[in-house]
């Protein structure tokens, strides 16, 4: 998520922090060899934002119900943590999780996959998980390259959401944006036949870069001719709201793999 989401971040194109990404697999060698030439290169600030008592909280009481450690000698098992065989969609970068729940919640044939570093975001997600009493959601609390690269199987999401990422809008930062070559592979490969990928920015430059990289990206084929209409199910934020309230556009992608 979009660090300027959240009130008192650090600015993301000059302030680096580490915990996280690295990169892996498409037909899995080749996608390997990209993780590697790309370390160190992190697609996010570590934002270290104050936790308010009850975020806290809810990390000590519900983190063992709805948080999955990161354990990287080991492919997550998906019905096991949910308890059942729904396919789960994974969200990366949920910040504070306002569409996630009500993602979750109104889509409860589907299991849902939060994976975000920014701690606070995922106490408050908790606190809504728990005060809506939404079984299908679980997060991860770490780097999301690493969490696909290492724990999670090939062919095995039914999706993700990029809502807002970090659009690292400095040109010499651009490297470190989620959607970019070296990356895509990954997200692909994680990919079932028919599962798709939802990109949504209100930067225009980062959604033309995203447009790009999706479109040569092995396996993956656009929805739509070009930039897709808005997916109705999605739950408008905050966030996006103060976006088209001072004129920045958003533009989304609808990629399916083939």
């Amino acid at each position: 998520m979009d660090s300027r989401e959240i009130p008192g971040s650090p600015d993301p194109a000059d302030t680096l922090h580490s915990a996280g990404p690295a990169t892996g697999s498409g037909g899995q060698d080749r996608a390997r060899t990209a993780v590697v030439a790309d370390r160190g290169i992190r697609t996010y600030v570590l934002r270290t934002g104050r936790m308010t008592e009850a975020q806290k909280e809810a990390i000590a009481a519900l983190g063992p119900r709805y948080v999955i450690p990161f354990e990287p000698d080991a492919i997550l098992d998906f019905p096991a943590a949910f308890g059942n065989g729904a396919p789960v969609v994974m969200e990366i970068g949920f910040g504070m999780g306002q569409a996630t729940w009500r993602i979750a919640l109104a889509r409860p044939e589907m299991n849902y996959l939060g994976v975000e570093v920014h701690t606070p975001g995922v106490g408050k997600l908790l606190i809504d998980i728990e005060r809506e009493k939404i079984g299908n959601l679980r997060i991860i609390n770490h780097d999301v390259v690493e969490v696909l690269e290492k724990i999670i199987a090939p062919g095995s999401l039914a999706g993700y959401h990029i809502f807002y990422p970090d659009p690292w809008q400095k040109k010499r930062h651009n490297k470190r944006r989620l959607i970019r070559d070296g990356l895509s592979g990954l997200l692909a490969s994680r990919l079932s036949p028919g599962a798709y990928l939802y990109f949504v920015t209100d930067i225009e430059d980062y959604a033309n870069q995203a447009l790009d990289v999706l479109s040569r990206t092995d396996g993956l084929v656009n929805s739509h001719d070009g930039f897709a209409p808005r997916q109705e199910w999605r739950p408008e934020t905050k966030f996006e709201a103060r976006a088209k309230g001072v004129g920045r556009a958003v533009r989304e992608l609808m990629f399916v793999k083939s």
